[in-house]
This record gives C-alpha cells, structure tokens and sequence, in this order.
C-alpha cells in the first residue's frame, strides 16, 4: 500500500517536471512561424518563417522533385504559395487528367465505383502532393469546392442506395434470442455451482 501511494506521489511530482521541460522545448525551437495580419490568414499558408539564430526571412517550400517547379511557378508568378496559385495548379495539373478520364467513361459507367474509384483517388492524390508541395494544409476550403463541383457535375444522377429497417420480425428476432439465452446461461451456472459440478 505504502509504495502505491509513493508511485502516486511520485508521479504526480514529475507531472510537473515533464509539463516544464515540455514547455522549454517549445521555447527553444529553432524556426518560428509567422502569421498573416490580414482577415484571409486562415486561407493562406505560412510561408514566412524566421530563424531563431539569425532572424532572417526564408521561404517554404516542400521537399521532392515536384516541388521545387511548384514553389518557383507561385513565387514567380504570386509571390509565393497562395490559394489562387494553389487553384491555378489544380486546374492544370490535377483536374484536366481527371476530366480526360472521365470522358472517355460512358455516362452510365460514372455511377460504378470500381469504374471511378482510381480516378477519384488520383484526383485525392494529386491535389494533397500539390498542397503538401506549396505547405498549404490539405484538405483546405479549394480542394472542398473542387470535389463539390466534380461530384455536382459527374455524380448528380447516380442513384444513391437507401438503407431500410428490417422488417419488425426480424429484429424483434435478433432482439429477443439474446434477451432468451442470458437468463438460460445464468441458470445453467447456478445449477452447476450448487450441484458442484464446476469441473465439467
């Protein structure tokens, strides 16, 4: 009893100590992120960070060989990853495989998953690498509006397949047996304590 109240108090001491170093090692890392002053800083990624040692300005950008043509296009033509580059990049590079594809499908076949499944994953796919590339955050307000019109445009007559309750005998069936067999099980355990036939 006395060393379970010792590991208690002990481990109550060292909460504090863990919730301490935990905070210093928050304090002491080595890039700080800063944010935008304006209202759209939710929409927009971090793409300033400072260092701590040298306080200089760098500019972020993925890692991977896709993401350094990426970055130089929005920092060429936006001055950096924003979501209007980030929409630019979508429609160029992910949405046009996706359209090509599905118009090659007959109209009958979009409503079959196994016949759009890999479609619509490589769309997924490639508007999280782009993302990932430009250190937006996936998935963001563009990539919902993105699937909302795909599946406006593709998906809007595939009929969707309404779940019903089963018929009231079955569940009262599946409701009852168990309700039947607990009171069965609970006599049957009695019966063999009191006999003390507990072996078998």
């Amino acid at each position: 009893m006395n060393t379970a109240l010792s590991d208690k108090m002990t481990l109550t001491r060292f909460s504090p100590v863990l919730s301490g170093c935990f905070i210093i090692l928050l304090m002491c890392g080595h890039r700080t992120v800063l944010c935008l002053p304006n209202d759209d800083a939710g929409l927009q990624p971090n793409v300033t960070a400072t260092t701590a040692a040298t306080g200089e300005a760098i500019a972020t950008c993925g890692s991977g060989p896709k993401c350094e043509p990426l970055c130089s296009f929005c920092g060429e033509f936006f001055s950096g990853p924003t979501m209007e580059c980030l929409s630019i990049l979508f429609h160029h590079m992910c949405m046009p495989k996706f359209n090509n594809a599905m118009d090659l499908l007959n109209t009958t076949d979009w409503c079959v998953w196994g016949n759009v499944n890999s479609l619509y994953s490589n769309l997924s796919i490639c508007t999280e690498e782009t993302s990932d590339c430009l250190q937006i955050p996936w998935p963001n307000p563009l990539v919902e509006e993105i699937f909302v019109d795909i599946h406006s445009t593709y998906f809007k007559e595939c009929p969707t397949e309404e779940f019903s309750d089963p018929p009231p005998a079955t569940v009262f069936a599946l409701v009852i047996t168990p309700i039947c067999l607990i009171p069965i099980m609970v006599s049957l355990v009695v019966l063999k304590t009191k006999n003390g036939d507990g072996s078998s």
